[in-house]
């Protein structure tokens, strides 16, 4: 009884032990090749365990709370990693099909066009010297981001395997672009000028990751490993220029959703990318 008792006197200290205890399994099932069934371009047992992961980093991160406030703030940190849990989980068992996925690209298609065209603008706010270094990065971007859209509308009109190869190999392509794009503009020595190619560069490039993690779920191992040995600069190059800021509020404002979640999806799914090769 008093072991009950505890798990509603210390909210929180029974949250962890539950989510390090879900990753200490999801380690065990992962050495001893037990799955539980695909996610995306992972398992479910590696999303469990990321997951799990990630929701300990957000009740390490909790700030102080007095005592008359403390409770309701553990309770809605719990809620939130429920919440986190079966939004994310949803997915990949059974609950999105295919045309969904399909939708869900197209419904990025404006975000990466608005994206584009503000990089369009962006090199009249820098001088000379920085502006010719940022227009040569991203010049491949508004061919790149057209064929990219005409792709995601045609596998929604006929998803295909042989449409969806188009767009897998169309997004492989535009991902390698902006990664190309990062490390050219952060040669830009004013700091200033920086900073700002950087930001132009990485909302563009949170939408093609979007879009990229959302073709990866729906593609075999075989096509992932293909995709992935066409990826010439990996994520890893690119992270120390990637605003992890910037791309999370992007996500929450796309689908509505509270920061914490946004986070909690950003860093599964470059997880799993990397962990596919990319």
């Amino acid at each position: 009884m008093n072991s009950l008792s505890n798990i509603w006197i210390h909210p929180k200290t029974s949250v962890a032990g539950l989510l390090i205890g879900i990753t200490t399994i999801a380690g065990v099932f992962s050495q001893h090749g037990i799955t539980l069934g695909t996610a995306g371009s992972g398992t479910v047992v590696s999303l469990a365990g990321a997951l799990a992961t990630a929701i300990l980093g957000l009740l390490a991160r909790d700030p102080e709370t007095s005592p008359a406030t403390s409770t309701s703030s553990i309770t809605s940190t719990a809620k939130l990693g429920v919440w986190a849990l079966i939004a994310l989980l949803l997915p990949f068992t059974g609950g999105c099909s295919g045309t969904t996925v399909a939708q869900d690209i197209v419904n990025w298609t404006p975000a990466l066009q608005s994206a584009v065209a503000t990089v369009d603008s962006s090199a009249a706010l820098l001088n000379p010297a920085d502006a010719a270094v940022f227009l040569a990065a991203t010049t491949g971007f508004d061919v790149a981001s057209n064929a990219l859209v005409i792709q995601a509308k045609a596998y929604l009109a006929n998803p295909s395997a042989t449409v969806l190869a188009q767009l897998q190999s169309q997004v492989v392509v535009f991902q390698q672009q902006v990664n190309a794009a990062l490390l050219a503009s952060a040669k830009i020595t004013n700091p200033a000028s920086q900073q700002h190619a950087l930001n132009e560069i990485n909302v563009v490039g949170t939408a093609v990751n979007a879009i990229f993690a959302l073709v990866t779920s729906i593609s075999s191992k075989a096509a992932v490993a293909r995709m992935a040995s066409q990826s010439t600069i990996k994520l890893a190059a690119v992270a120390p220029y990637q605003d992890h800021g910037v791309i999370v509020a992007i996500v929450a404002e796309h689908y509505s959703e509270p920061v914490a979640l946004a986070r909690v999806q950003v860093a599964f799914s470059e997880r799993s990318a990397i962990q596919a090769g990319f």
